[in-house]
């Protein structure tokens, strides 16, 4: 694709071609990475942690607390899956920190992550008021108030998702030129074949767009995912 949009990497010759993207093969090659950890570090489990199992068991206790704080202690059982989404996604919005294009800078992939939290809003709510007492709540306070609470809800998908999309896109974006501005000053002066400015002008604007904005942007989808589900079930 051109732009900042996704190269195509190769295509499955099936039903046509199916294209698959860099988007795609970077989130195989970070799940096959984190299954792999995940693998290696409860192979051998024991009673007196030591080693990779302490850490391990750091990340399980601080999200365990951070789920039972947010969504109360009935809701503990969702600790699991919101640990799993926030590593994933820590890893997939730190990914340009080296030199690839994070999956989050993709909206296919931001509004899926979304969609899972929309269905799970819904799902977990019916679950637990019962489908007749769940469907009550969009015409409270009042019957009129019906199509706003739909759209409140249509929208929670698209917000979710969008934001986590503009904010890593943007920064792809920005440091995209970045890199091409200072390739250009780099030429002007004759360095062309030592691009001396992009090796480490960039740092900086790296740690901002890739790390800080990476970790605050998985916590904040995280948390508002959280605080969904919660607020759906209470």
């Amino acid at each position: 694709m051109e732009g900042f949009g996704p190269r195509i990497i190769f295509e499955i010759p099936i039903l046509g071609g199916i294209p698959i993207t860099e988007t795609v093969v970077n989130m195989w090659i970070i799940m096959a990475i984190l299954v792999g950890l995940a693998i290696i570090s409860t192979k051998k489990l024991e009673k007196l942690p030591k080693g990779i199992q302490n850490y391990v068991e750091v990340i399980v206790d601080a999200m365990n607390k951070l789920t039972i704080q947010t969504m109360g202690e009935d809701k503990k059982s969702f600790a699991p899956y919101m640990g799993s989404l926030f590593i994933f996604l820590l890893v997939a919005n730190l990914w340009g920190l080296i030199g690839l294009r994070p999956p989050t800078a993709d909206l296919n992939t931001t509004i899926a992550f979304a969609m899972m939290t929309f269905f799970m809003i819904h799902f977990f709510g019916a679950k637990r008021k019962g489908i007749v007492g769940y469907l009550k709540g969009f015409f409270q306070p009042f019957i009129l108030m019906f199509p706003l609470n739909v759209m409140g809800e249509l929208s929670t998908p698209i917000s979710l998702g969008f934001r986590l999309f503009g904010n890593m896109v943007g920064g792809l974006i920005i440091m995209s030129l970045l890199y091409a501005g200072l390739g250009g000053i780099s030429t002007a002066i004759g360095l062309g074949f030592f691009p001396i400015f992009q090796a480490g002008v960039p740092f900086v604007f790296h740690m901002y767009f890739d790390l800080f904005a990476g970790v605050l942007q998985t916590f904040i989808f995280v948390m508002l995912s959280m605080v969904f589900v919660s607020i759906a079930m209470d």
